[in-house]
């Protein structure tokens, strides 16, 4: 695929923000409510949308090199069309694009990506390359592919903690949450969890605590270092992936099967608001700056942006049919979706700015 494929169209909102007050109170996951909200101050949201490619799955950002890592597998094993695109943030044009290398000459099947992180002190890019039990390493320089990272079962999401020179990945069909050497590349923990399904993840990486969206049990995973073993917290129907408050004493997971976001105080271990956000939440994200979540819905195929301290969706906004993931640096959200739209059908990604 060619770089200049990519054309860039631009929509601008003007919403209102709403409001309402705070409750810090546990709340049932059983059923999300719609809040009680108020209109207040006026918002612009700019979305400027390219198409990429095909099967666009995530995106993370490296501040190193200004670039965005997205990832691309098409169709169901052997996968034989899959690329790791280098994509520049400022115009959302193809600058590179990396194919994995092939596993299997007979039938073509390439060492498919889906997850991705960065790992800006080594230059390297993580992979989870699910259908192969594994993950990968590329150079962010060459886009080289330096070494496959074997032993984990379906890994969907990696994480990369710079602080400790760790990197998690969380393996859907054993119950397994694993780290490895950013640098050496060799397994340094791994903690299972019998009959869980752990799915998203994140880190806090001043404190080392990770935790993971339990999908076939509906909850939250705590691994707090030095722990014997992780505690639980449960969350709303299908919870698929998780973010932090930028100072760590809050989650938010995305809850696929109720259509929702859970703000979980985890100091606590409780839920305290459940806020519906569109059917299918896929992804979340924080807004380090503003404190506002982002949420993903592959169903009903838009990105909600929320304020969960008091419990309101401030604008939804159009990002493609399935959309896939979100993810955020510095207030600007980068979206992907699986919409297969256009005369190629191609996949799109979604760059969002606030102001106001």
């Amino acid at each position: 695929m060619s770089p200049d494929r990519s054309v860039m169209r631009r929509r601008v909102l003007l919403v209102a923000a709403v409001s309402a007050t705070c409750v810090l109170v546990p709340v049932s996951t059983a059923t999300a409510a719609a809040p009680a909200s108020v209109h207040t101050r006026p918002e612009h949201h700019t979305v400027d949308s390219a198409e990429l490619t095909q099967g666009l799955y995530q995106s993370a950002y490296s501040a190193r090199n200004n670039s965005l890592w997205v990832t691309s597998a098409v169709g169901f094993p052997p996968v034989t069309q899959s690329q790791l695109l280098k994509v520049d943030p400022r115009n959302l044009k193809v600058t590179a694009a990396f194919e994995p290398p092939v596993t299997d000459a007979a039938t073509g099947a390439r060492e498919a990506v889906y997850g991705v992180a960065v790992d800006d002190e080594h230059n390297t890019v993580w992979t989870t390359n699910t259908v192969d039990n594994s993950l990968a390493v590329y150079s962010q320089r060459t886009g080289r592919h330096l070494t496959t990272v074997p032993g984990v079962k379906h890994p969907r999401d990696v994480f990369v903690d710079a602080r400790r020179n760790l990197v998690w990945t969380s393996g859907l069909e054993d119950g397994s949450i694993v780290a490895f050497d950013t640098r050496t590349h060799q397994e340094k923990k791994r903690i299972t969890v019998p009959g869980a399904a752990p799915a998203g993840l994140a880190v806090d990486t001043h404190t080392g605590t990770v935790l993971a969206a339990d999908l076939a049990n509906s909850r939250l995973i705590v691994i707090r270092p030095g722990a014997g073993t992780p505690t639980f917290v449960t969350v709303g129907q299908g919870a698929i992936d998780v973010a932090l408050s930028p100072d760590g004493t809050t989650a938010y997971t995305a809850n696929q099967g109720a259509g929702s976001v859970s703000v979980v105080d985890l100091r606590a271990g409780v839920v305290r608001k459940e806020i519906p956000t569109g059917a299918g939440s896929l992804a979340v994200a924080t807004d380090d700056r503003t404190g506002h979540v982002f949420v993903a819905n592959r169903g009903s195929g838009t990105t909600t942006v929320v304020d969960p301290c008091k419990g309101t969706v401030i604008v939804d906004l159009p990002t493609g049919a399935n959309t896939n993931h979100v993810a955020l640096h510095r207030g600007t959200a980068y979206v992907v979706d699986k919409a297969a739209a256009g005369a190629a059908a191609l996949d799109s990604i979604h760059r969002i700015r606030t102001t106001g």
